[in-house]
């Protein structure tokens, strides 16, 4: 909690002006009664005009000078509110952006959107709130008891009969209702999940025609949402008549008792109508506390669990700026284990790779191929063993620097909406046009890029949708060549290429790109044979290594692997 409140340490004024110009409405309000009083009591009772106007006017005063209250603590709880708000978001998503893979992975993209935006606004509603009524409510239930006792304590005495009894129902009605609300809560993670799924996946969801099915999956986790909600509805909706019946029969009693004192000449009917309205006051003000109070939990379970996102540490950077070593590559008995996973999904894997050199990953889905690339970044950390830059542990790797010398092509995609040009420009911000036409022909785009009227300046949709799945990983490939990396991943980045182009884009790594060390994953064993070494992975493990030729002979499953693509293609080229 204490990590989410020093995000109001800007707003310390309106935190303590806000509450203080509430706290003078609610004394004003406190005081119209006993106007009213007096009105009854001296005006009326003499048939003074001129004393009820005068009065009159009074409570008019009192009214405007309220309502400026009342606005100038608006304007201050909205101010503190929405600029804390501004601020916990940037914050949080700042911090979302500094987690390693490990901490995103363990929270969950869904969770993290939900967090980031529907608990930051509950949040930012609870100090809404607390700033307009958290001192007011609890002011005017005691400050109506006192003003009731200093007018009459016998009669007084029904205030805290009734008082307690409205605060009961309260209390059982908010025992109930307050874990359904963090219930719902909990809710809207699986909604959002859903959302960003389908919306993600809408042609996948299409091509299967599983429309339906994904709106009914939907539909019934909204409705888990609704049901709660109507649920939490329901039982809040006692609280009202409950309260009302409870302070009418007090309004009942002190109308009969206060008949009674009247009769005695020990109270006024003015004095007996501000008794009534304090009654009021008071049942009012309980109403809205067991509400803040609602709201209050509400926020609180939301900052807590954007505290557990803050609680996760960032990706640990080390101070090292450079390395020098012939060896651009090192993996020394290195092994991985996701931290919800029993087994290693990367087992005593040791190769080193020298600049300039090509390296091929290759093995069956799930063999732990990417895993081991995402190492090199260090996007994942190793469990045990060493990954080392240019002779330089990436763990004492600066990252910035690090990310700076490695270029990643993932296996999905991924485009920004933009132009090209500003796609291209996202590794060096300060590249030139021949310096992204000289990746985008290496990447083998340029064609298309070129026939376009717009060239660099083509617009790319959201996701890069009006692009074709080869294009998309011809543009990721060049956005990863500009600036010259040190090192170049592709992870299994050319499956939609067709084998020419394939070919075309080998040759021009080779011949233009010959001082930056590559390690390219793959299905297929074309794409690797020219490497100069390929690993071949199974289960985590590096079953095989060598040069194409070499495993042909040493290594069963590469040879597998080789042959079932080789007999692939000799059925397709006879059909």
């Amino acid at each position: 909690m204490k990590k989410i409140l020093v995000y109001l340490k800007n707003y310390k004024k309106e935190l303590i002006l806000g509450p203080f110009f509430k706290l003078l409405e609610a004394v004003f309000e406190l005081i119209v009664p006993l106007v009213m009083a007096k009105i009854i009591d001296n005006g009326i009772g003499n048939n003074d005009s001129g004393y009820i106007l005068r009065m009159s006017g009074l409570i008019v005063i009192l009214g405007i000078c309220g309502l400026g209250f009342a606005l100038t603590c608006q304007y201050l709880a909205a101010k503190c509110a929405y600029g804390f708000g501004t601020e916990l978001r940037t914050a949080l998503y700042k911090h979302i952006n500094s987690l390693s893979y490990s901490g995103i992975d363990k929270v969950g993209t869904a969770s993290l959107v939900n967090r980031l935006t529907n608990d930051s606004n509950t949040v930012q509603n609870g100090v809404n709130m607390f700033i307009r009524l958290a001192v007011r409510a609890p002011f005017l239930v005691i400050g109506a008891a006192v003003m009731a006792v200093t007018i009459d304590l016998k009669l007084s005495l029904i205030f805290f009969v009734v008082a307690p009894l409205i605060s009961f129902v309260i209390f059982m009605i908010m025992r109930k209702t307050i874990p359904m609300y963090r219930k719902t809560q909990q809710k809207l993670d699986r909604a959002s999940m859903l959302t960003r799924e389908n919306l993600e996946g809408t042609r996948v969801i299409r091509a299967f025609s599983r429309q339906q099915e994904e709106i009914d999956e939907f539909s019934e986790a909204v409705d888990d949402i609704a049901d709660c909600s109507v649920a939490v509805g329901k039982i809040s909706a006692i609280l009202n008549p409950v309260a009302f019946m409870v302070m009418n029969l007090g309004i009942v009693a002190i109308v009969w008792f206060g008949g009674v004192r009247i009769d005695a000449g020990s109270l006024t009917q003015g004095e007996l109508t501000a008794f009534t309205n304090y009654m009021t006051q008071i049942l009012l003000a309980l109403v809205v506390l067991a509400n803040l109070i609602v709201t209050f939990t509400k926020a609180f379970a939301s900052a807590n669990r954007i505290s557990e996102i803050f609680s996760i540490a960032p990706e640990e950077s080390g101070s090292t700026v450079n390395g020098i070593n012939d060896c651009i590559l090192e993996f020394r008995n290195v092994s991985f284990a996701y931290e919800t996973a029993a087994d290693s999904s990367v087992s005593d894997i040791s190769f080193s790779l020298k600049k300039g050199e090509m390296l091929g990953i290759i093995g069956g889905t799930g063999s732990g191929k990417s895993t081991l690339a995402y190492l090199i970044p260090c996007f994942y950390r190793a469990t045990s063993g060493e990954v080392l830059v240019s002779g330089v542990n990436v763990n004492d790797w600066n990252l910035d620097r690090l990310r700076n010398l490695i270029s990643v092509v993932p296996q999905k995609a991924v485009l920004f909406s933009g132009t090209i040009r500003e796609n291209m420009q996202w590794r060096n911000q300060n590249a030139t046009d021949d310096e992204i036409i000289a990746a985008l022909k290496i990447a083998q785009a340029w064609e298309f890029v070129s026939k376009s009227p717009e060239g660099l300046d083509k617009i790319v949709a959201q996701g890069g949708r009006n692009f074709s799945g080869g294009q998309r990983q011809r543009l990721s490939i060049a956005r990863a060549l500009v600036g010259n990396p040190e090192i170049l991943i592709l992870d299994d980045s050319t499956s939609a290429l067709d084998y020419a182009t394939d070919l075309a884009l080998r040759r021009a790594l080779k011949t233009e790109m010959s001082d930056t060390s590559i390690i390219m994953i793959s299905q297929r064993t074309t794409s690797l044979k020219d490497a100069d070494r390929i690993i071949v992975m199974d289960d985590g493990e590096a079953v095989g290594m060598g040069t194409h030729n070499e495993l042909l002979e040493s290594c069963g499953v590469y040879l597998e692997i080789y042959n079932s693509q080789m007999n692939d293609r000799e059925g397709n080229a006879n059909a």
